[in-house]
């Protein structure tokens, strides 16, 4: 089903829609389609409230299969790369049929580094690196985590060595991971888009515990 920008038919949304329909005094299907932001069309109503439910019913089945059961090595890939990419926790327990509190316990149990909400200022202020992330020094070109920027990132170089010693750290420029898609920009060619950055050991975090899955 193609969604146009100006559509609001997120899985929220839908529900919110079909509870006020199946409601004792129900809204009407003309302010239905207005609540999801559609032309005023029944046939479409009905068609999105169809697949809404297929797609509801279908991960309440493989989400009943899954129940029990341990993370194979796939979820457990796919969990953390779709984490470091942004994903939430809620998106990957939906895409891999399972409950929030299993993901939640992958990333907890191997140690991926917290990725917070952009606007969530305090937060990635504060934030703090799992043991496993912990290191005093990195390899050019290695993968890390910049725990204040909230993205992953590789080392370009360090920067001044010579003073490292009387800083007490070591001193790194890193290149972010910031943009996964270009295909459609003036640059298709490059697979990611970042800034760069001087940052200190201690506000780096290794990767290489969980380079199995990345």
């Amino acid at each position: 089903m193609r969604i146009k920008k100006h559509e609001n038919l997120s899985e929220a949304n839908i529900n919110k829609v079909i509870e006020l329909l199946d409601a004792d005094k129900p809204i009407t299907k003309k302010e239905a389609c207005g609540m999801l932001n559609i032309a005023y069309n029944t046939t479409r109503l009905t068609k999105i409230i169809v697949e809404h439910n297929e797609t509801m019913s279908f991960r309440a089945r493989r989400k009943a299969q899954n129940k029990g059961k341990g993370a194979d090595p796939v979820e457990i890939k796919q969990t953390v790369q779709m984490y470091l990419d942004g994903f939430n926790v809620s998106d990957i327990a939906k895409s891999l049929y399972r409950s929030p509190a299993f993901i939640k316990g992958i990333i907890e149990r191997l140690g991926v580094p917290q990725k917070l909400s952009m606007t969530d200022y305090d937060g990635r202020r504060n934030a703090i690196l799992p043991d496993q992330c912990m290191a005093e020094e990195f390899e050019i070109g290695e993968k890390v985590w910049c725990i204040h920027q909230n993205y992953p990132a590789y080392i370009q170089r360090e920067v001044r060595p010579e003073e490292a010693e009387a800083r007490g750290y070591k001193l790194y420029l890193v290149y972010t991971i910031e943009c996964t898609d270009l295909s459609k920009t003036f640059h298709p060619n490059l697979t990611f888009a970042g800034k760069y950055y001087p940052l200190p050991t201690y506000s780096l975090g290794s990767l290489k515990h969980l380079q199995q899955y990345l």
